[in-house]
C-alpha cells in the first residue's frame, strides 16, 4: 500500500502556497500527500521584533517537532527561515527551484510625495518599516538619516499596515508577495540590497531514517538551488550561525561558472565588509565557508564580534 505523505505546515497564506506547492509537485509523480496545519511561536507573537525572540528557528522549531513526534511526515519552509544546523533526526530532502531572490520596497503612496525622488537624493528623512535586522542594517548603510520602524505579522496584514500608518514604505521579500499574486505595481526592487542566504528558495525537509520519504522527495529536488543556497547557507554558518544576523549572501551559476557575493555589517549599518568570489562549480564545494573565512581576515571580524557582544 503507497504511503500517504502528511504535509506539516503554518497558517499564512504563504506557507499554505508553499506546502500546496509540494503537494501538487509530489502528485505528478503519483504519489499522494495531505496538508497538516500547524501554528509557529512566529505566528503567535506579532508584536516582539524578530530579532529580539532569538529568531534562529522561530518559523521552524514547531513543525520540527512534529516531525520528531510522527505526527507529520515532511515539513516545509522559507529556505531563509531554517537554521544553519538542522533539528537533531531531521535532514534536507529537497530543494526546490528557486523564485526571485529580491527584496522590495511597497510604497506607502502619499498625495504629493514622490518616494523615488527622496530616495535619489539620499537626504530625505523617510521612515520604512521591516522586521528583518539585516535589511535593516543594509537600508542604514544606504540611508543613514532615515527611521527604521518594526513591521510583524503574516504578508497580507504587512502589507495592510503600511497604509494605515505614518511609514513611508516597507521591505518585503519579491518571491513572498509574487507567489501569491499580492505584489503592488509600483513597488521598487532593491537591486542594491543583497538577499538573505537562501532566500526565494523552498525547502522540503524530513526524518533522517525516514528512507522511502527521502527517496520521494528527492524527485523534487533542483541540483542549482541546492547547490546555490548550500553556499550561502556554509557562508552564513562560519560566519555567525544565526539567521537574525545582518549578512547577506548570493550564490548564482552562469554557465560552468559559480559567481559569489556575501557581506555582514554592523548593527547600525555603519561598518560594511564584503566579498565577491569566481569559481568554476566543479571546484565551488567549500566556497562559502572559504569567502566566510576570508571575510574574517579582512576587517569581519570586528564586525562579527560587535555583533556577538551586541546580542549576548
Amino acid at each position: 500500500m503507497q504511503q500517504y505523505l502528511k504535509i506539516g505546515t503554518r497558517e499564512s497564506h504563504l506557507a499554505i502556497w508553499q506546502a500546496t506547492l509540494v503537494k501538487n509537485l509530489l502528485k505528478e509523480h503519483k504519489i499522494a500527500a495531505g496538508l497538516e496545519f500547524i501554528k509557529s511561536e512566529g505566528d503567535i507573537d506579532l508584536q516582539t521584533p524578530l530579532y529580539e525572540m532569538g529568531v534562529q528557528g522561530i518559523f521552524t522549531k514547531t513543525l520540527d517537532t512534529a516531525l520528531v513526534n510522527k505526527k507529520i511526515d515532511i515539513a516545509v519552509h522559507s529556505m531563509k527561515d531554517v537554521p544553519t544546523q538542522l533539528a537533531f533526526g531531521i535532514v534536507q530532502a529537497a530543494v526546490l527551484k528557486r523564485g526571485s531572490y529580491k527584496d522590495i520596497l511597497v510604497k506607502h503612496e502619499k498625495p504629493g510625495v514622490n518616494i523615488d525622488e527622496l530616495l535619489a537624493s539620499f537626504t530625505s528623512h523617510l521612515t520604512i518599516a521591516t522586521s528583518s535586522i539585516r535589511r535593516k542594517a543594509q537600508w542604514l548603510h544606504r540611508y543613514p538619516d532615515h527611521k527604521i520602524e518594526n513591521l510583524r505579522g503574516n504578508v497580507n496584514t504587512r502589507l495592510n499596515k503600511i497604509t494605515e500608518s505614518y511609514w513611508d514604505g516597507a521591505i518585503f521579500a519579491a518571491a513572498g508577495l509574487e507567489r501569491i499574486c499580492l505584489r503592488p505595481k509600483k513597488s521598487i526592487e532593491l537591486d542594491w540590497m543583497l538577499p538573505a542566504p537562501s532566500q526565494g528558495a523552498i525547502v522540503v525537509v524530513c526524518r533522517e531514517e525516514d528512507e522511502e520519504t527521502k527517496q520521494k522527495c528527492a524527485l523534487l529536488n533542483d541540483e542549482e538551488t541546492a547547490t546555490c543556497t548550500k553556499i550561502e547557507k556554509d557562508f552564513l554558518r562560519a560566519l555567525l550561525g544565526g539567521c537574525s544576523t545582518p549578512i547577506s549572501a548570493l550564490a548564482e551559476i552562469e554557465k560552468d561558472e559559480l559567481f559569489f557575493r556575501g557581506n555582514i555589517l554592523s548593527l547600525d549599518g555603519r561598518q560594511k565588509k564584503e566579498i565577491e568570489k569566481i569559481l568554476p562549480v566543479s571546484m565551488a564545494a567549500n566556497l562559502g565557508a572559504e569567502a566566510a573565512k576570508e571575510l574574517l581576515e579582512n576587517g569581519g571580524q570586528e564586525i562579527a564580534n560587535s555583533i556577538r557582544n551586541a546580542t549576548k
